[in-house]
């Protein structure tokens, strides 16, 4: 039987939940012999202000570049200690969900794997979901990584050594 998966894509934001997620890819990525590609996507913000629109100097560009691709350079290196196949790291620019996807399906990757903040009600409203909407509009199965999960998972672990140690 062939392996469902050959080519797996994590998107991160650098954050724990982000974390959690590449930690799972790597999981994968040993289990299913399929290379990783740790993706950053930049989404470039104006700020309004009333002479209209600021964007980042140059020099600040160059300076959140060379912090993306530092962070990024140490996300490979923990999906490898974590076992992963193999990994290789990318700088996108963009809407961050629609680069995402865009990028999936343009270099033929078949799994998306995600962390999520797990936010709900007003906080999601206002600030959207990225993860919902790559699960939305990818072609390919997408992973979502759930902090909540993570936390129920630690609690079995904890209360299993508590009763071992009774």
């Amino acid at each position: 039987m062939a392996a469902p998966f050959h080519q797996i894509v994590v998107p991160t934001d650098f954050s724990p939940d982000a974390d959690r997620a590449i930690l799972a890819a790597s999981e994968l990525s040993r289990l299913y012999a399929a290379p990783l590609t740790i993706i950053h996507v930049y989404d470039p913000v104006a700020f309004p202000l009333p002479d209209g629109y600021m964007m980042y100097t140059s020099a600040q560009l160059s300076e959140m570049w060379e912090e993306f691709e530092r962070r990024l350079a140490q996300a490979r290196r923990d999906a490898l200690a974590a076992g992963a196949l193999g990994a290789q790291t990318r700088l996108l620019q963009g809407l961050t969900a629609a680069e995402i996807v865009r990028f999936a399906k343009d270099e033929g990757y078949d799994l998306i794997v995600m962390g999520t903040h797990g936010r709900h009600g007003v906080a999601r409203v206002l600030l959207g979901s990225v993860a919902a909407r790559v699960v939305q509009t990818a072609e390919c199965p997408v992973l979502t990584v759930r902090r909540r999960a993570q936390r129920a998972e630690a609690a079995l672990h904890e209360a299993a050594a508590a009763g071992t140690a009774a």
